[in-house]
């Protein structure tokens, strides 16, 4: 096992979101990331319909599904086959084909949704200028999806890995959103490249 395997490891077993996450039958420590921008942005809410790109294995989904309640709904969509989970859509697709947007879709009501999650990072190379622009890629990718998917006052939180690119990326959300917020919620690990913008109020 490679050095930086045996540290993965040693964080992994004294992390205290994972212990947490078994407990509370989170299926990954994650979901404490989007408790905490819940918590700091009242980012959903009862009644909402929401997608979550880039779900599995489904830890945004649990707590999503949690607060929006049979009234609402969640569909999880990934590349990744996922178990299923009470009160969410499972969407196996690739959100960069036309099929899997159409798909989305039809399953929404009035074809939107008040809610747009991301929690997608790219295969990461070890480069960290390479990790970078694959992240950007996707968040920009994440907001060309919001007109089509996103009602009037709609919220978003997305993923992205720190560098360059995300001065563009704000400003790219700050002409579809009110407000547009940068966080890195405590449950991230300290060494994290990772950060997540949260757009409110879409439309302006």
């Amino acid at each position: 096992m490679s050095r930086s395997s045996k540290r993965w490891l040693s964080e992994h077993r004294k992390d205290p979101y994972v212990k947490q996450a078994r407990q509370e039958k989170f299926r990954a420590r994650s979901a404490y990331k989007l408790r905490q921008i819940q918590e700091k942005f009242r980012l959903l809410r009862p009644g909402d319909w929401v997608v979550d790109l880039g779900a599995a294995p489904g830890g945004w989904s649990q707590v999503a599904a949690g607060i929006v309640g049979e009234e609402g709904g969640v569909m999880a969509v990934d590349l990744l086959a996922m178990a299923p989970i009470p009160g969410v859509t499972v969407l196996e697709g690739d959100i960069m084909e036309d099929r899997c947007v159409e798909t989305i879709l039809a399953h929404l009501p009035k074809s939107k949704a008040q809610v747009i999650l991301s929690d997608m990072a790219p295969s990461t190379s070890g480069i960290a200028s390479v990790d970078h622009d694959r992240s950007a890629a996707l968040a920009e990718a994440v907001l060309d999806l919001v007109p089509l998917l996103l009602a009037p006052e709609g919220r978003v939180a997305l993923k992205v890995f720190q560098g360059r690119g995300v001065p563009e990326i704000q400003q790219d959300m700050g002409r579809l959103f009110r407000s547009c917020r940068v966080f890195k919620p405590a449950a991230s690990r300290s060494r994290s490249v990772e950060i997540y913008l949260v757009g409110l109020g879409y439309g302006r």
